[in-house]
């Protein structure tokens, strides 16, 4: 596996892959990589002859109160992983590299309407970040395909309206959450979680599944959000969010919608938790 830091030596590395016609996949990623991310990567193997995966912590997506500086960087470990699974490149940029202006003079992407809702409102100028940035790694390497994890839901659907609306030529590519034994979403920041903390984690993926199960029995959305949300507050968890949405494009859903998400944010401790879990509703 070979390592670049700028873009010129990472576009010297991928033009012949190019020239010999051979499919191209990106893995973004901001490191500290578990098996979550190592089945993006195995992913990327099979739908492409060559695996670029980056690692940069995005000071974009960051609020001035968030863990950029506490967020766990563990390159040594990650590259030994990555080794491992194959990856034919490894892109590891500065923030120079990738913002040379800085940051207050980068120009940035917006993906309106979806960017400002559930985790958007939580935290105002994130996706702005994510998109940003992830526009700036696409352009870089130019891949056939990119792939993102579904645990970030949002993000995922922000990606693909950016990619969409700029006309951009890559397949973007959802790949299904990796749980825990218990449940829980694998996810960097379950680190920050204390043992007793811990324990009580996988409670967000009971209390989605519970949820998916009232829907299915006809129960009222409102009603299972705010069920959802006293039973997350039960088990020790402090809810941001329950929302059930449309899976198509996060709007309310309407009673023709049969493909749903339900998408929910909590804290616990030093931990802010995301995770969905997507159903079908039964017709009529």
């Amino acid at each position: 596996m070979n390592r670049v830091e700028r873009v010129a030596a990472l576009r010297a590395r991928v033009a012949p892959w190019r020239a010999a016609a051979e499919r191209v996949a990106l893995v973004p990623t901001m490191g500290n990589l578990h098996r979550g991310h190592l089945t993006l990567v195995r992913e990327a193997r099979a739908r492409a002859d060559r695996v670029v995966v980056s690692i940069f912590v995005n000071p974009l997506q960051f609020g001035p109160s968030e863990d950029l500086d506490a967020y766990p960087r563990t390159l040594e470990e990650d590259m030994r992983q990555l080794e491992a699974e194959g990856c034919d490149l490894l892109f590891t940029p500065t923030s120079d590299v990738v913002y040379p202006r800085g940051q207050d003079g980068q120009t940035r992407v917006e993906v309106p309407g979806l960017s400002d809702l559930l985790c958007g409102a939580s935290r105002p100028g994130h996706f702005a970040g994510v998109a940003t940035v992830v526009c700036k790694l696409l352009n870089m390497v130019q891949p056939d395909v990119a792939l993102f994890g579904e645990k970030d839901f949002q993000q995922l659907m922000v990606i693909r309206c950016m990619v969409e609306d700029l006309d951009m030529p890559v397949e973007v590519v959802g790949v299904p959450i990796v749980r825990e034994a218990d449940g829980l979403a694998m996810s960097s920041r379950n680190g920050y979680l204390t043992p007793t903390e811990r324990e009580r984690a996988p409670a967000l993926y009971r209390v989605l599944t519970e949820a998916a199960g009232a829907l299915q029995a006809g129960d009222a959305v409102e009603a299972v959000e705010t069920a959802a949300r006293v039973r997350l507050s039960e088990a020790g968890l402090r809810p941001d969010y329950v929302s059930i949405r449309s899976a198509a494009d996060l709007s309310q859903p309407c009673r023709a919608d049969d493909r749903l998400v339900i998408l929910a944010a909590a804290y616990l401790g030093r931990a802010r938790l995301i995770d969905n879990l997507q159903l079908r509703r039964a017709s009529g």
